[in-house]
């Protein structure tokens, strides 16, 4: 993958790492760092040895968002072409990803670096990491799916309190309102990175699939639209190679070794 300029790709053991690499702009996002995550997702999607995705930042920080200065050289930009050819596709193929992503968080998330933070399945942050949803303080909106996340991650009332008001949101206060699922000193964030990752990399990676689609599913479903849903996918998850091993480990009284197939 050293096609990419803008982000570092590495796939080792079951895990693909996908790095934002424009630390000097703190990973500020331009045209081309967009489309290189559109074809590493596409990449990881193929790639049948992937079984769990790490999205990190180069540096100190995460994602700081649309890259303002890019954007102001062109003034016929139009936001809508922007997020529609840009920012939804990468939001798309995250939640639409079979594979569990993990954000390593490792400093600032603002703006669309937020909502990319979000829309992966599990974030651990550094006690550094702050989410800030930064759009109002130019007199924007959020997109690239945080009017979507926050609500169901915080409730209506704190989403709106951040969105309109561009509140910073430490490390720990994202772990008290469900943002993050855990907050470490910044020197053990690779050490608790890796202890999702190597539990991810030999788990049933089928069925945790089925979950992602099965939980995004629910919040706009009814429970008897979920009842027959789950009959499905179980219909789906009982049918895999994983299931038989399950068992068969299950009877012999040992762990199971799952394969992803």
């Amino acid at each position: 993958m050293s096609a990419f300029n803008f982000i570092k790709y590495e796939v080792t053991d079951g895990l693909a790492t996908i790095t934002l690499n424009r630390p000097d702009v703190y990973n500020a996002l331009n045209d081309e760092i967009t489309f290189e995550l559109q074809d590493a997702l596409k990449a990881v999607a193929k790639d049948e040895k992937v079984r769990v995705v790490v999205l990190t930042g180069e540096g100190k920080a995460f994602c700081s968002g649309q890259d303002l200065k890019a954007a102001s050289g062109n003034q016929k930009r139009s936001f809508l072409q922007s997020l529609h050819k840009r920012y939804n596709p990468i939001i798309r193929a995250m939640r639409a990803l079979p594979k569990p992503i993990i954000c390593r968080l490792n400093g600032v998330a603002a703006g669309a670096g937020c909502s990319l933070a979000l829309a992966c399945d599990m974030i651990v942050a550094s006690e550094e990491a702050t989410l800030i949803e930064v759009f109002i303080n130019i007199g924007l909106v959020p997109d690239s799916g945080s009017s979507y996340f926050l609500p169901r991650l915080t409730g209506m009332a704190k989403a709106f309190e951040l969105c309109a008001m561009g509140s910073r949101v430490k490390a720990e206060e994202a772990l008290a309102l469900g943002l993050v699922n855990k907050v470490v000193p910044t020197e053990k964030l690779d050490e608790a990175v890796k202890g999702y990752t190597d539990y991810f990399a030999k788990a049933p990676t089928k069925a945790i699939g089925l979950i992602k689609k099965m939980l995004a599913k629910s919040a706009t479903a009814t429970l008897d639209e979920m009842l027959d849903y789950e009959a499905y996918c179980q219909e789906i998850a009982g049918s895999t190679h994983d299931y038989q091993e399950g068992v068969k480990a299950f009877l012999e009284k040992r762990k199971p070794d799952f394969s992803g197939k």
